[in-house]
């Protein structure tokens, strides 16, 4: 393989190039672990915080959590955010109105588990995305990606193939559009934003954008008892699944790509299965294993380097 210069390439740089893929599964893996709580937390509290209000105060807490360490390079590269201001405020759009605020919705409607489940068929949409815009997949790739798929499908359908989604699942339907669309959309992030503006200024817009629907639920739905049982969760929502889970996905797609970002991502509905049984009781039987072992199976195949 001819480097830049023209040279044939190093084995240390094919050391470099194995610890970089290393790296970006890493930070994808801990973005999509931290992120199985956060559905768990959705359904948690979808009986005692409207998930408007959820949302919205999810991201005051990432913006609180975030600004110490971000405000300073922020306001260095302002000039940089307002030359970019479509990209950013497309990518808040997606990334912080939309997606967690369809994800609390559907909470009400429907199990942490679905939620999980059902969100497992965004790295499908990434992968169309790359694919679209000219990236070459790979057979191992695209035939990890079905097999953790075919997982996913036969979770959610119990089995039968048979779809009978509720109304929570349509929701998150519509959540996991986004979250494609937003990962999607990372690959073109500029690469003079460094990634704590970025990360500060996306939670300030998506904020700003869900204000206005914040007042009127307000308005409407009355406000909630801030007590340990809503308030811990949203502090982990706000610090743990927004500030570091955005900061290592967004990270993890400038290192491996969407595509393959999102074959890890596949290991979101196994993590949300076992959270969703160890904390909220939900059911898991033989056919939640054997699915866990074709998702893991597919991660494997689908993540590993080669073509």
């Amino acid at each position: 393989m001819r480097g830049a210069g023209g040279g044939r390439t190093s084995g240390g740089g094919g050391r470099a190039a194995a610890g970089g893929l290393g790296v970006g599964l890493a930070l994808a893996a801990l973005a999509t672990v931290v992120w199985s709580g956060s559905f768990v937390t959705s359904r948690a509290l979808a009986d005692s915080v409207p998930p408007i209000q959820h949302a919205f105060w999810r991201w005051i807490v990432a913006i609180a959590a975030v600004a110490p360490f971000a405000v300073r390079q922020t306001w260095r590269q302002r000039a940089l955010l307002r030359e970019h201001f479509r990209f950013l405020l497309a990518a808040s759009f997606l990334g912080v109105t939309v997606y967690n605020t369809l994800v609390n919705q559907a909470g009400v409607t429907t199990t942490a588990g679905n939620m999980g489940m059902i969100m497992a068929a965004s790295p499908v949409l990434m992968a169309v995305y790359e694919r679209l815009g000219g990236a070459r997949l790979g057979a191992r790739r695209v035939t990890g990606m079905l097999v953790a798929c075919a997982g996913v499908l036969l979770l959610v359908s119990g089995g039968s193939l048979a779809m009978d989604l509720a109304v929570g699942d349509l929701w998150v339907i519509g959540g996991a559009v986004a979250f494609g669309s937003y990962s999607a959309l990372l690959r073109r992030r500029p690469a003079e934003i460094s990634g704590l503006p970025f990360l500060f200024s996306t939670f300030v817009l998506g904020a700003l954008m869900l204000l206005p629907v914040f007042l009127v639920s307000l308005a409407v739905q009355g406000g909630f008892e801030p007590t340990a049982a809503t308030v811990s969760p949203l502090l982990y929502v706000g610090v743990v699944s927004s500030a570091v889970a955005f900061f290592a996905w967004n990270k993890a797609i400038s290192v491996i790509g969407a595509a393959r970002a999102g074959v890890v991502y596949y290991l979101q509905p196994v993590c949300v299965a076992l959270l969703s049984f160890a904390l909220l009781g939900e059911g898991m039987g033989w056919l939640q294993v054997l699915c866990m072992g074709l998702i893991l199976g597919g991660v494997v195949l689908g993540s590993a380097g080669g073509k």
